[in-house]
């Protein structure tokens, strides 16, 4: 499966510390359910076998969507779950190790944090590019956030999507209008929320607002 910028519009990222007797299956369905346009399954302390069992079944959720799903960092989870791909970190090692083992028809995004970083993603070949923080997160611990003018720099120098990550939620979305990007790149202000699949369908329109004016 290849992407185009729709895809990008927004893109949902899976946390499992707000389920609150929830399954992690259930928020997902409502996320997609409600609009989300891509999925990503962030696991960073599931051992390695439950990580490919939950992929195994967040899979079979977006397919119904037939919405892309990709799982962070972890490229063999990502090729034994046959997900449609893997997002990574910077690295041109990391890059080809994941073209490699994934294959020519799997997306592989990268993480940018500046507009060498991200030009270096675009060189490697990466299908798209994951921008930030743009906000302060508690996702992430000693993140410095990115400015409009660097955000605007990157997306103004590449030809592939570029998604804004980093503490994006309902209030400060706005901000981001005008900066070039395809999409926002969202995990507490949908999988922390009472009502995920609510808070989904606000996240879509107001993303339909900033992206496409």
């Amino acid at each position: 499966m290849k992407i185009n910028k729709r895809n990008m519009l927004l893109y949902a990222i899976t946390d499992r510390q707000w389920l609150n007797g929830r399954t992690l299956a259930s928020q997902v369905e409502e996320v997609l359910k409600n609009g989300a346009t891509f999925l990503q399954l962030r696991e960073k302390n599931l051992p390695y076998n439950e990580l490919v069992m939950e992929a195994l079944e967040i899979k079979e959720i977006a397919a119904r969507y037939n919405v892309p799903f990709v799982i962070n960092d972890n490229i063999y989870a990502a090729k034994e779950a046959g997900a449609d791909g893997v997002h990574i970190g910077q690295g041109d090692a990391s890059y080809k190790k994941a073209r490699e083992l994934l294959g020519d028809g799997k997306i592989i995004g990268m993480t940018a944090h500046n507009l060498k970083e991200a030009l270096a993603a675009q060189k490697a070949g990466a299908d798209y590019i994951g921008a930030g923080a743009v906000f302060a997160t508690s996702t992430k611990n000693n993140t410095i956030p990115m400015s409009f003018s660097t955000l605007k720099e990157i997306t103004d120098n590449v030809t592939i999507p570029v998604v804004a990550i980093g503490g994006i939620n309902h209030v400060n979305i706005t901000k981001l209008k005008d900066s070039g990007i395809a999409g926002a790149a969202v995990i507490s202000a949908l999988f922390a929320q009472e009502d995920t699949g609510s808070a989904t369908a606000r996240m879509l329109n107001l993303c339909r607002e900033v992206i496409n004016g």
